[in-house]
């Protein structure tokens, strides 16, 4: 049918929408869980592979490649990984002794399980740190270990004040990647259980290629934006 106009009638709409306030809890549990987990994972990574023996390059290889993979590959990776009856993390859990978890489909666990998954991907930073670690000279620590100090003081000290403006980039970067994830939502729960990992982005999507909504799924970008 041809449009209509409908004013501010989107925007209206947007007040008793029950499904953007689930959206937006979403993203931001995502976002606020994910993004600090995996700065702290790259930056360890990174401080455990500034390292020089034979072969640091195989394994600075190793940790990175997961970064590099398809999304939609990752995606059907974890999707068996998560797997309730024959998925390889309730393999290990019921070999431990543990309860079998229903991951993908119960609430509470579904978003654990995709934060879990964006953990896999933490290489880019990783090397992001490696290259600022690598370019810090080494005579402060020289220096430091002529004072005394241990690996905590040149850590706290020396390490994270040099490295800040790399620190806050892949936390900038970390946020941005954060709210725009759509693949591992809708490919793996398609936003459920009970709508518990509908993302923004997801929901925009499904308003305006599923429900046909265009003008709400544009509405909802314009406000995102803003």
């Amino acid at each position: 049918s041809a449009p209509e106009f409908v004013g501010l009638g989107n925007f209206e709409h947007m007040l008793s929408d029950p499904l953007l306030p689930q959206s937006l809890k979403a993203t931001f549990v995502y976002t606020i869980v994910s993004v600090p987990l995996g700065l702290v994972l790259s930056f360890g990574l990174a401080m455990l592979l500034n390292v020089q023996f034979r072969g640091i390059g195989i394994f600075r290889t190793i940790y990175y490649l997961p970064s590099i993979i398809p999304s939609v590959a990752s995606a059907a990776m974890w999707a068996w990984i998560f797997n309730t009856d024959f998925g390889l993390m309730n393999v290990i859990i019921r070999t431990l002794g543990g309860p079998k978890i229903h991951w993908l489909q119960d609430p509470a666990w579904a978003m654990p399980a995709l934060i879990l998954m964006s953990l896999w991907g933490v290489g880019g930073s990783m090397i992001i740190f490696l290259a600022g670690l690598q370019g810090i000279p080494d005579i402060y620590y020289e220096a430091a270990d002529i004072d005394g100090a241990g690996p905590w003081e040149k850590l706290r000290l020396i390490t994270l004040p040099l490295m800040s403006p790399i620190i806050f980039f892949n936390l900038v970067i970390g946020f941005i990647n954060s709210f725009q994830v759509f693949v591992v939502g809708y490919l793996i729960t398609e936003g459920g259980p009970v709508n518990s990992t509908l993302f923004l982005v997801l929901y925009i999507y499904r308003s305006a290629f599923r429900s046909l909504n265009m003008g709400y799924a544009a509405a909802l970008v314009v406000a995102a934006l803003t």
